[in-house]
């Protein structure tokens, strides 16, 4: 073994023949479903309403291991992760899919998992006075490779306004309205088919009494107050009307969409949850 002459410790070229104690057999004949690294923060490229955007991804990575290994080669995984931040390459659809391929190669598995979470920002122009701010969102991919099949699905969580119809009915000179969520989980048919962040965005808001803007003049908060007083929405109404267009869409496989509205007259939210297996 050759050493460095400055502090006698062995050159860096020794580590080629250190064990690989991962590889070694396991005899309890207990196989892992899901192994592997979370709650690890990344940086991530995105396109965004076809712009190339750059946020930070909270990765969770893992494979399913054999009865027969002791363990995952998991530093091979962030060896992946470093590899998709080198070459800079905007995460979508098509990508993903064969991403995970090569990730299930690298840690020698058949079946695994990858999933992100980020944020993600939208442009938008106010609706009476066109000036422009950023809102933030939250989105997630995920993707799962199991007995040969890869399954991919888009996430977005987008804040509206809603009012609700029976504070309108009864009350004489306005009605209570609250922030609600959506949150729409959808599964593609096809990655060669992609759905766009901000395609989820819009169904969301469309279908909401009244979107957010980031910027409003007095103008604007005219509108927006005006406009939502116009459309009226229980929870029910605003999950069924965003889980019909959903369902509309041919890109889309099983979804699961939640609406939570943060009351403003009562100490609880109201919550409404759709699940669709096609």
């Amino acid at each position: 073994m050759k050493l460095d002459l400055n502090n006698g410790l062995p050159l860096a070229n020794s580590l080629t023949v250190m064990p690989d104690v991962q590889a070694r057999a396991d005899v309890r004949d207990m196989p892992i479903q899901r192994v592997g690294i979370k709650s690890l923060r990344y940086p991530l490229s995105l396109m965004v309403d076809g712009k190339l955007q750059a946020t930070v991804g909270h990765w969770t990575l893992d494979v399913a291991l054999s009865a027969q290994k002791k363990g995952a080669h998991m530093s091979r995984l962030i060896a992946w992760l470093e590899s998709l931040e080198v070459r800079g390459v905007p995460l979508t659809a098509p990508l993903l899919s064969a991403e995970i391929k090569a990730m299930l190669t690298l840690l020698e598995a058949e079946d695994g998992r990858i999933e992100v979470s980020f944020p993600f920002f939208m442009r938008k122009a106010a609706p009476v006075s066109g000036l422009q701010s950023l809102m933030e969102y939250d989105g997630q991919w995920i993707a799962e490779h199991r007995d040969g099949q890869t399954r991919l699905s888009l996430q977005a969580v987008v804040p509206v306004k809603s009012l609700c119809p029976c504070s309108k009915e009864v009350s004489d000179n306005g009605a209570h309205n609250q922030r609600s969520f959506i949150s729409m989980r959808v599964e593609l048919r096809d990655p060669a088919l992609p759905m766009d962040l901000s395609e989820l965005v819009r169904v969301a808001e469309h279908n909401a009494s009244s979107e957010l803007w980031g910027l409003l003049k007095r103008a604007d908060e005219k509108w927006v107050t005006e406009h939502a007083y116009a459309n009226p929405k229980f929870v029910e109404d605003l999950i069924r009307d965003v889980a019909v267009a959903l369902e509309a869409d041919p890109r889309i496989g099983s979804y699961r969409v939640e609406v939570v509205n943060h009351e403003s007259i009562h100490a609880h939210d109201a919550y409404a949850l759709i699940e669709r297996q096609r």
